[in-house]
């Protein structure tokens, strides 16, 4: 009984901590927009740089951004981002989406890239924040 009671509370407790773990942090999420900012726009009156401006991404269909020309790979990717396809993505654009125009390294830390899609998915399309 001691060892069913133990075992429950270690599931309970891990259960508690997993979101507490991953917790966004929006700020941090900036500080790391950081690495986009030379080709990436985000918030009112944002524009196309070398890439595409970021607001209402959430939601947003790859290869749509008005007046940016993508890739054919990007534009025909069937991809629809939301979190959990963005953060597979910002781990290596090229595997995700090979032929991207798109050359960056990635971010393969879980939490920075958590932190950076709470930054992102704060905007809508007008480029306010939610």
């Amino acid at each position: 009984m001691k060892q069913l009671t133990l075992s429950t509370l270690i599931i309970i407790a891990s259960a508690a901590a997993s979101p507490a773990a991953l917790a966004q942090d929006v700020a941090a999420g900036k500080t790391s927009f950081n690495k986009c900012l030379a080709c990436h726009a985000i918030g009112e009156g944002a524009k196309n740089k070398v890439g595409p401006e970021l607001n209402g991404l959430n939601g947003r269909k790859s290869g749509t951004a008005e007046g940016y020309s993508y890739s054919e790979a990007n534009k025909n990717s069937g991809i629809t981002w939301d979190q959990a396809t963005f953060k597979d993505y910002i781990k290596d654009p090229k595997a995700k989406i090979p032929g991207t125009k798109m050359v960056f390294a990635g971010i393969k830390n879980e939490q920075e890239a958590s932190d950076l899609w709470a930054f992102l998915a704060q905007y809508d399309k007008d480029g306010k924040t939610k």
